[in-house]
């Protein structure tokens, strides 16, 4: 009898296990040590659960092999084919940097070496007329030099080609007779938008990856299968849905980024179930935390992202703001005398210093058992916390220097930290046009709930969600997608002499394509969902804004109006009087699997005891602080801080200024008291 869902997120230190059982809607998680083969710690935790995979229904993977490939640069050897003339498109970029003032940082090189960028004559003009057809005498030289060469991956970028891609399709054709077995990514497939570099760096990432992750795909599926799983692996990719390895061999760059969209999605999900549908996730673990932000039950999506920078990705992706502030980070002190805090990290060797390993610089963790917030083991007892270290770090890092007491000191760091991600939650909504005091904060990771409320206090959101398991809710993330595929094209034309019917029949022509991708994936005309949205602009803009478009599309005005509005929520100020243009449609087809269903229990009305006491530290005061037992805490539970929750995955801290209650899902929720 299948009925387990098993879904799996790989962290650097540990993979996350989180497993369902459809019968009885149980939830039970497993947490193992990553190894450097992935697989490996995947199947170690399959069988430290005990999981019997002949009866697993669903087994979904959150992955970072894409995105360490892409950072590590540890890719096979791929070549560039594009139109004469325009072979160092991925080189030139934009001519911009990351940071505008330092003249002297580069950009890191291009994933394509110069002498691997090979040029064919071809043209087709600007309104897609193929004015010069593909020299198919230069393309046959073309792919025997690649072929001798030995590149394992190939990435076609015509110019032009968005608009006819009847050139990159005879290229490939060529490519593919002279290399049967190499991956071939075209542009006008891949990607079919205006702005070359960027379709021509998608691509290339796509090329560059295909190897890489349908090597990972097939050696994980082929390991599955030899131990009784009978159904399709489910990859979740970065616009929060699943895709099974039938389509990653043709959109590999889908898979970057994989890991940290999981969190954004359970965090939206456990919000919308409290009653929530504004939420901002804030997933603190070792050595980063991701901030993400859902409004109306939605997550915001973004095409503005990269692993590297000027190296951009155009694939629709959860938008998650990354910074360095974990458990791990070091506190340090700049050269102006100022305490920071990160984006250093002491990472999971040697760790903290508490940890023992040698590390003497004091960390987040360091500072959290410091004041008593952290006790002295982790991961259910797997990982030993020294005091006496952590005090020494702080001490000697930052008391001394700073004249402190040691407690102030450690109270300093962490108040550096929170102010960091309270920075990154700002960018993320005061600066998109969000009031943060409209939304919930959940809380997860394995450190996001020691520090959730006093993030909230600083940005004066009104309640902190933390999850039943916090250290593994990316994992439970990969239960709650769907099958999920994004479509665009470019539609250019100003709004006053748009064609509706015109508008509808491209619509019409993406959801046929997506109809058979879904198809092809086993998803059940029934279970099909296509979500329509038009990105537009003010005359004289570059930057498109995503409207929502109703099907059939019978008013250009009405959409005209929604953009206007959607422009003053997102920037504060709207031009009726400006022309408006339409830009690109867009198409999100999904394709609805079943998902975990979090069991809901009603309130006993128990009071658990404490499960001890310990001198805890808030504000620079010390205060007696019962320690709770999280798996012991029932629905409906109310209790005033401070307080220490403790469970194997996460510690929550409840300040002296807050309460705190156990709802039916067994999430902790916290509020300021009045």
């Amino acid at each position: 009898m299948q009925n387990l869902r098993v879904a799996v997120d790989v962290g650097g230190t540990f993979t996350d296990m989180c497993i369902m059982d459809e019968t009885t809607g149980t939830i039970r998680i497993e947490k193992t040590a990553s190894t450097s083969d992935p697989i490996d710690g995947i199947m170690a935790g399959v069988a430290k659960a005990g999981v019997d995979l002949s009866e697993v229904a669903l087994f979904s993977h959150g992955t970072t092999v894409a995105t360490n490939a892409l950072i590590t640069r540890r890719l096979p050897r791929t070549a560039i084919v594009s139109t004469r003339g325009f072979r160092d498109v991925i080189e030139i970029r934009r001519a911009n940097k990351e940071d505008l003032w330092d003249a002297y940082k580069d950009v890191v090189r291009p994933y394509v070496p110069r002498r691997d960028r090979l040029t064919v004559p071809e043209r087709v003009d600007a309104a897609g007329r193929n004015i010069e057809p593909l020299d198919v005498a230069a393309a046959r030289e073309v792919a025997r030099i690649l072929k001798r060469r030995g590149v394992a991956a190939i990435a076609v970028c015509f110019m032009n080609a968005y608009l006819n891609g009847e050139n990159e399709r005879a290229m490939r054709e060529i490519l593919i007779e002279a290399m049967p077995d190499t991956p071939v990514s075209i542009s006008s497939e891949v990607l079919p938008e205006i702005f070359e570099h960027e379709r021509f760096s998608t691509t290339v990432v796509n090329a560059a990856l295909s190897p890489v992750v349908v090597s990972y795909t097939n050696r994980l599926g082929d390991r599955l299968a030899s131990e009784g799983y009978t159904r399709d692996l489910l990859l979740l990719h970065t616009g929060g849905g699943v895709m099974t390895p039938a389509s990653v061999k043709d959109f590999a760059a889908r898979l970057a980024g994989s890991g940290i969209a999981a969190g954004a999605i359970a965090s939206r999900h456990i919000a919308g179930l409290c009653g929530y549908p504004n939420s901002i996730g804030l997933d603190m673990g070792g050595t980063s935390t991701d901030v993400s932000l859902a409004y109306e039950g939605q997550s915001r999506v973004t095409k503005d992202w990269f692993i590297e920078f000027g190296y951009p990705i155009r694939f629709s992706s959860i938008e998650v703001l990354t910074i360095g502030a974990g458990g791990g980070s070091l506190a340090w002190t700049d050269e102006a005398g100022s305490l920071r805090n990160g984006p250093q990290s002491a990472g999971a060797h040697p760790g903290p210093a508490c940890y023992g390993n040698g590390n003497r610089q004091p960390t987040n963790t360091d500072a959290n058992v410091t004041l008593g917030r952290l006790g002295t083991k982790l991961a259910g007892g797997s990982v030993s916390l020294d005091p006496e270290l952590a005090r020494t770090a702080v001490a000697t890092g930052v008391a001394e220097p700073f004249g402190l007491a040691v407690e102030a000191a450690a109270d300093a760091i962490l108040q550096v930290a929170n102010a960091n991600m309270s920075d990154a939650v700002r960018l993320i909504s005061i600066s998109r046009g969000y009031d943060p005091r409209d939304f919930a904060l959940v809380a997860f990771g394995g450190a996001g709930a020691l520090h959730g409320a006093a993030v909230a206090r600083e940005l004066a959101i009104p309640v902190v969600i933390v999850p039943p398991n916090p250290g593994v809710t990316s994992a439970l993330g990969c239960l709650l997608v769907d099958m999920q595929h994004d479509f665009s094209e470019n539609c250019m034309v100003e709004a006053a002499e748009a064609d509706p019917d015109a508008i509808e029949a491209q619509f019409a022509r993406i959801e046929k394509e997506a109809l058979d991708r879904l198809t092809h994936e086993g998803v059940a005309p029934q279970d099909i969902v296509f979500q329509r949205s038009i990105d537009m602009m003010y005359r004289g803009q570059w930057r498109s804004l995503a409207v929502s478009a109703p099907s059939p599309i019978r008013s250009i005005p009405a959409l005209v109006e929604d953009f206007h509005r959607e422009h003053d929520r997102e920037y504060n100020f709207r031009r009726d009087d400006t022309p408006v243009s339409l830009f690109r449609v867009n198409l999100k087809a999904v394709g609805v699997v079943p998902k975990a269903e979090l069991p809901v229990h009603e309130p006993t009305g128990e009071t658990p005891e404490p499960a001890g006491r310990r001198t805890v530290w808030f504000d620079a005061e010390p205060h007696d602080t019962p320690i709770f037992d999280r798996d012991r805490l029932p629905a409906g539970f109310a209790f005033s801080g401070p307080a220490i929750v403790e469970q194997v995955d996460s510690t929550t801290v409840v300040p002296p200024w807050a309460g705190a209650e156990v709802d039916r899902y067994l999430n902790i929720i916290i509020r300021a008291k009045a």
